[in-house]
This record gives C-alpha cells, sequence and structure tokens, in this order.
C-alpha cells in the first residue's frame, strides 16, 4: 500500500511540474496582441484594443456556441478564424488576378495560379509585427480585404444566416462588428505569420489552407508517430502487467443477506433525494435542448416550422444542451458523496443535514441564475457594459456561466468539500477502518473541489491562449482526471460496503488505477492545446501523453467483469443487476467513446484535419454522456437501492431504459455524427478546414439527410431516457412492494 501511494504521490507531482512548465512557455510564445494594426500608407486598420473589445463582442453573443475560433467550438456556423483567412485569400488572388490577367483566380491558368499563390503565401506568412511599437503593418490591400470581410460580417450577424443558424440581430452595432471582425482577423493573422525565427505559424500552421500554405508542420508528423508508438508500448506494458498480476484469492465474508437492509438511513441521506430528483429532470431537459439543437442544424432559423430562433437561439439551446449535461452529471456525482459520507463517519455529523439542504439551494440558483443570464446576454438584454461577463455568457464552451455563478459553483464545491471532510476525518481517527480508502475518497473530493478553481485565472480582458490554457484544466482536469479517479474510488468503497470484495483491495485497486489514470490525464490536458497559438513543446507533450490516456481504457472492462463476477457472489446481489450493468456500460464507453473516438482524433495530424468537426461530437457525445452521463445514472441508482434495499424494481422498465439509452447513443454516432465526420475530414484534406465548414458543404443533400439520419438515435435514446426518468422519479416519489424473497 505505501509503495501505491508513492507511485500516486510521484505521478502527481511530476505530472503537474511539467504541465506548469508547459505553461510557462505558452504565456510566454502566445501570439501577441498588437496595440495597432496599420497599413504601408500610414492609415490605422485596426485601433488599440480594438482586437480584445472584439473578443468581447464574439464571448457576450456566445462565443465558442456560435461557430469556433482555431477549431474550438460548435460546428454549424464556420471556424471564423478559417473562413476570415479563405476569404481574405480569395479577395487578394482575384485582385491580383483581375488586374493582370482580366478574369478572376479560379479561372487563370496554373502557372498563373502558381505565381499568385506564391506572393499570397509572401504577403501572409511575412510576420510584421514590431515588438517595440506593438504595431502590425500590413499591405493597403489587406485592409481593402478586411472591409470586404466587415461587410460580410455585418451581412451575416445583423441580418442573421440559417444555414449558420445565427439568429437576426445578433449584433447590428456597426462599432462592435468592426471590432469583431478585428479578432477575426488578429485569429487568422495569428494562424498564417510565421513565429519570429521560424517558417511555422503561432498555431502550427493550423488551419489547413493551402492557399497561404497553411500544412500540417514536420513537428506534427513527427509526434503522431512518436504518440502511436507509445500507445502500443503501454498496451504491451499493460498486457504483461495484467497477465502477471494474480490477485490472491480473497478471503470473502460476504453475507447471505443484504448488509443495508435494516440500517436507518440518516436526515442527510434522505435528504439527498431532491438531488437525485433534480438530477433526473435536468437530464430530460438537457436531451430536450440536444433534439432543438441537432435540429438547428437543418433548419437554422426555426423548429419544424415555428420560428424557434427568435426566442430560443440556436447559441442559447446549444449552451444549455453542454451545460446541463454537466451540471446534472455533477450533482449526481456530489449527491452520491454526500449520501455515501455517513457510512464512512459511521454517524451523522451535527448540522449535516442544514448543510445538504443549504447546498442544493445554492446549486439551484447557479444553475437557473447561470441559464437566465446567457439568455440575457445572447439577446441583448444585459446592456452594453460589462454585466454580459459577470452574469451572462462568457463565451467559452463548458464554462460559459457568467462569473459570479462560476464563483457561485466554485463556493458550493467548497461546502460540498467540508460536508464531506466532516464525516470522513473522524473515521480516520477510528480503529478498524481502511484509512487508505478513506484517505482516496477525500483526496479526490478535494481533487474536485479545488480544480474548478483554474476557471477563475482569467477575466474579461485576458489573452485568448492563456484562457484555452486554464480552460482546459477544468474540462479535461476537473472531468476528465478527478472525476475519473472519483467514481473509481466512490465504486470501490459501494463494493466495499455491500462486503462484495474487501476494502483493502479496493482501496489498493483505486490507487493502482488512480496512478495510472493520472500518468496520461494530466499532461494528456495539452493535447486540447495543439493549436491555440501554443508552442510545440505543447504539442510534443500532448501528443505522447494523450496516446496514454487509452491504456488503462482498453483494460477498464476487466474491472467492470470483476464487478459482474462479484454480483454473483450471493443471491441476494441479483438486485444489483442493472446497477452493474450501468457501471458495465461506463466500461463499455470508457473504451469505445473516450478511448476509440477519443484517440481517432487525438494525435496531430488528424487533430489537424479533424478538429471542429462532428469527429469531436463523436468523441464528446461518447464519453460525456457515455462515461461520466452513465456513471451518473449507475450512483443514482446505488444510491436508490440503498435507501430502499428491500424494495421489489421494476427491472423491465429499467432493462429497456439501458438497453434503449446504450443503443440510441450507438445509432446517433453511427448513423450520423461519424459519417458526417469523416465526409468532412475527407473535404478538410483535400480542400482546406474552411470548406469542411462551409454551407457549400454542409448542405449538399447528403449531408442534410445524414444530419436528418440522426433522428433514429435520438428517439431511441430519447424514449430510454424518459424511461429511466420515470423509473427514478416513481422509486423516489412514491412508496413500492417489497421483496418477497431475496433473490
Amino acid at each position: 500500500m505505501k509503495r501505491l501511494w508513492i507511485i500516486l504521490g510521484a505521478v502527481f507531482v511530476l505530472s503537474f511540474a511539467i504541465l506548469g512548465w508547459v505553461g510557462t512557455e505558452i504565456f510566454r510564445q502566445a501570439p501577441p496582441i498588437p496595440k495597432e494594426v496599420v497599413t504601408t500608407d500610414g492609415s490605422v486598420l485596426i485601433a488599440a484594443e480594438q482586437v480584445s473589445d472584439g473578443q468581447n463582442v464574439w464571448q457576450a453573443m456566445g462565443g465558442m456556441q456560435v461557430g469556433s475560433i482555431w477549431g474550438h467550438g460548435s460546428y454549424v456556423a464556420p471556424d471564423w478564424t478559417a473562413d476570415y483567412l479563405h476569404r481574405e485569400s480569395i479577395f487578394i488572388l482575384n485582385t491580383w488576378s483581375n488586374g493582370e490577367f482580366g478574369r478572376n483566380y479560379d479561372a487563370a491558368s496554373s502557372e498563373q495560379q502558381a505565381v499568385l499563390r506564391q506572393r499570397l503565401q509572401d504577403m501572409l506568412r511575412r510576420n510584421t509585427y514590431d515588438e517595440t511599437t506593438g504595431k502590425i503593418t500590413v499591405d493597403p490591400l489587406r485592409a481593402r480585404a478586411f472591409e470586404d470581410n466587415l461587410k460580410h460580417y455585418s451581412d451575416v450577424f445583423t441580418n442573421g444566416n440559417k444555414d449558420y443558424a445565427i439568429q437576426k440581430n445578433a449584433q447590428s452595432d456597426p462599432a462592435k462588428l468592426r471590432s469583431l471582425t478585428s479578432f477575426f482577423f488578429w485569429t487568422a493573422w495569428a494562424s498564417a505569420a510565421n513565429r519570429p525565427n521560424n517558417t511555422i505559424s503561432y498555431t502550427s500552421n493550423f488551419p489547413s489552407e493551402p492557399l497561404v500554405g497553411n500544412v500540417p508542420t514536420s513537428s506534427a508528423i513527427v509526434w503522431t508517430g512518436v504518440s502511436v508508438i507509445m500507445l502500443i508500448a503501454g498496451l504491451g506494458a499493460m498486457v504483461w502487467f495484467y497477465a502477471g498480476w494474480r490477485k490472491e484469492a480473497e478471503d470473502r465474508d460476504t453475507p447471505d443477506t443484504d448488509p443495508l437492509i435494516g440500517e436507518t438511513l440518516t436526515a442527510s441521506q434522505r435528504a439527498t433525494v431532491k438531488y437525485f430528483i433534480v438530477v433526473s429532470l435536468l437530464f430530460l431537459l438537457q436531451i430536450i435542448m440536444g433534439i432543438v439543437t441537432a435540429h438547428y442544424g437543418v433548419e437554422g432559423g426555426g423548429f419544424y416550422g415555428i420560428p424557434l430562433a427568435d426566442y430560443l437561439p440556436y447559441v442559447v439551446s446549444r449552451t444549455w444542451h453542454t451545460q446541463l449535461g454537466i451540471f446534472w452529471i455533477a450533482t449526481a456525482w456530489l449527491a452520491a458523496g454526500l449520501f455515501i459520507s455517513p457510512y464512512i463517519c459511521g454517524k451523522e455529523p451535527k448540522f449535516q443535514k442544514l448543510g445538504v439542504d443549504v447546498l442544493f439551494i445554492a446549486l439551484l440558483i447557479v444553475v437557473l441564475g447561470s441559464m437566465g443570464g446567457q439568455w440575457m446576454s445572447v439577446m441583448h438584454k444585459l446592456g452594453s457594459g460589462d454585466l454580459w461577463f459577470w452574469f451572462g455568457h462568457q463565451g467559452y464552451e463548458y464554462v460559459d456561466l457568467g462569473r459570479v455563478w462560476q464563483a457561485a459553483l466554485f463556493i458550493g464545491l467548497l461546502l460540498w468539500l467540508f460536508l464531506i471532510g466532516r464525516a470522513a476525518i473522524p473515521a480516520l481517527k477510528r480503529e478498524g477502518t481502511n484509512k487508505s480508502l478513506i484517505w482516496l475518497f477525500m483526496g479526490t473530493t478535494a481533487g474536485i473541489a479545488l480544480f474548478y478553481a483554474p476557471g477563475l485565472f482569467w477575466g474579461m480582458r485576458s489573452h485568448l491562449t492563456v484562457v484555452e490554457y486554464w480552460r482546459w484544466w477544468v474540462v479535461h482536469l476537473w472531468v476528465e482526471g478527478f472525476f475519473e479517479v472519483f467514481a473509481t474510488v466512490v465504486i470501490a468503497y459501494l463494493f466495499a460496503r455491500l462486503k462484495v470484495i474487501k476494502a483493502e483491495h479496493a482501496a489498493q485497486a483505486s490507487l493502482m488505477s488512480g496512478a495510472i489514470y493520472l500518468s496520461g490525464g494530466i499532461i494528456g490536458t495539452l493535447h486540447h492545446l495543439y493549436f491555440a497559438g501554443t508552442p510545440t513543446i505543447a504539442l510534443a507533450f500532448g501528443s505522447v501523453f494523450s496516446a496514454l490516456e487509452i491504456v488503462p481504457l482498453v483494460f477498464v472492462g476487466y474491472e467492470a467483469f470483476e464487478q459482474i463476477r462479484h454480483s454473483k457472489v450471493r443471491p441476494w446481489l441479483a438486485q444489483y443487476k442493472w446497477v452493474v450493468y450501468f457501471f458495465v456500460a461506463v466500461a463499455f464507453w470508457n473504451l469505445v467513446g473516450a478511448g476509440i473516438f477519443g484517440f481517432m482524433i487525438n494525435p496531430p495530424i488528424a487533430l489537424y484535419y479533424m478538429q471542429g468537426l462532428n469527429t469531436t461530437a463523436v468523441h464528446a457525445h461518447g464519453a460525456l454522456y457515455g462515461v461520466y452521463g452513465t456513471l451518473g445514472l449507475a450512483l443514482l441508482l446505488f444510491c436508490m437501492r440503498a435507501m430502499q434495499p428491500e424494495r421489489k424494481w421494476n427491472t423491465k422498465l429499467l432493462g429497456f431504459a439501458f438497453w434503449a439509452i446504450n443503443i440510441g447513443m450507438m445509432m446517433e454516432i453511427l448513423f450520423s455524427l461519424l459519417p458526417i465526420g469523416l465526409l468532412q475530414t475527407y473535404q478538410s484534406v483535400a480542400y482546406g478546414y474552411w470548406s469542411a465548414r462551409s454551407p457549400e458543404f454542409m448542405q449538399t443533400t447528403l449531408m442534410q439527410n445524414l444530419r436528418w439520419m440522426r433522428l433514429f438515435g435520438d428517439t431511441v435514446f430519447a424514449i430510454g431516457a424518459a424511461a429511466f426518468v420515470w423509473f427514478a422519479l416513481k422509486m423516489m416519489l412514491t412508496k413500492g412492494e417489497k421483496q418477497t424473497e431475496m433473490v
């Protein structure tokens, strides 16, 4: 046990040391934001602060929920970086071609096109940023291209665009539209201009744009090969480990009846029921928002003819869809932690129920307040000041909620940590308890509470690259890191509580799993930052360690089937069959959604072409719902079972819900998201990233039909989810029939 603790500690310290060091390099080498952009004839194209002003305009109107920047964001509208860069390039090429050859660029001969392309690359790839003055100097022709793009974006955001699912008057203020276009210009400039004393751009030549010479870098290709080698090596090491690891036969003392029967629930445990009711309702609401959001892809201005976008724009429905997923999953896990804490303590701490009730009210305020603020921000109901940042929409995917709600959520998590700690710490002083398992439970609880803090590390005017670094600490480390380990510990503790496995063995398995997960997971955070204005060092570390993330996921099914084996030790454990099946589904989606579909896009050369396409949505749905959502439902079921261990369950309804949810999710991926993503990838490789996101491609008959194909999987999933919610609410709100015999 001591050796496992040392290994876990070493992994934790070394991994964060590397992540922190790379972070300092990211901040130091981030693309410079110019004080001004001027032309060679002395005119000011972009004034001081206008780029940052434009970033704020973009955030307030929904940011990453309306298209994407550097590949991060939603999928219906274009990637504005790629879109601006391509439009600027075509404008310049057509101007030159018409002036010299009397025809547009696409009508010129191949030799003429080659000459013009090289001239364009020389212009756009030359870095004219002056560190002493803080100015970028551009050719007057680029200023004319800017004005042409400004005219286009003014039309898109003022009059709306159904192909992009952008509502009318998304932004109509001329000054703000100029600032917004300035922000788009800067992201495009950073994606094409070479770093000082280098031949690659600030974004490692992302997005793909052959016209300006944006092609994969040598580093992207080399480190992809290294990551594949590391994956093979890691899998080999795990095979050897599992082949050589022989668990000693456990000296089981599994009771003949459920040990939870006859136990008296504490007041705080009963108080968690309302958490699980809210989890069920938010789960259902998220699905409704998902249906609306998916439909906007084929009918950008409405919902089956209803002009829904006038009242609930795509940007709001998608914001709520992604945020609700985080909310209900996190609430399920928080409630599970609160439910089992009295088991650890052995008694009810004083005023524990009051704390549970206060936390519940706080969470409700954050959920409802943040959702209302986001709608008000997008609909321009918060005035022209800074209220959008504090109470509205921050514009960054998965951490969209305004700063006040964000801070309130962090305070709520600290309260949760306090409630867990006051129950767990006394248990450490009691003889006969497994202190390692309790320390693990406390450590992962602290990780969840404290590692939401990086979401507060950026400000309203922070550099986009800096924001992205800290944002992925929250999205990746908070969710994929500490929640993953917390789940492992909670599951181990629950089975130990049932006396199916020994607490000591549960602690050993949790320590080992935690060390394996975090060895790749912490540094693997960098794989989200390959092209976010970061140096090559982020790509190198991110590619290698993100490959190692999949290694434990391949073998997580082993532990899942161990759970099935444990559940057959005594007949009464059959009552936990569907709880165990949900845990097995977690293992399946860990391998498929997080592992296979994750590695499909994680290598640098793959992500270069796939980032922000529907291949990303495949991974997001398979991992976020498939792993974390399924685990949230499993924890809900376990707590419901523990609250009423003698109650007879409607297993037919629960079994139907289980299969419908999982089959529906797989249909959604295989029938729609994956084929759309793969076709987009081909388009990105063949013509450029802009083309894969363009309406000319996305609105073709084939792509529209594939979008409609999602309806089948969504329907099956929604029916299964409704059945699950009906089952859960009935369990929590009614008294049921008791088992006549515990088999």
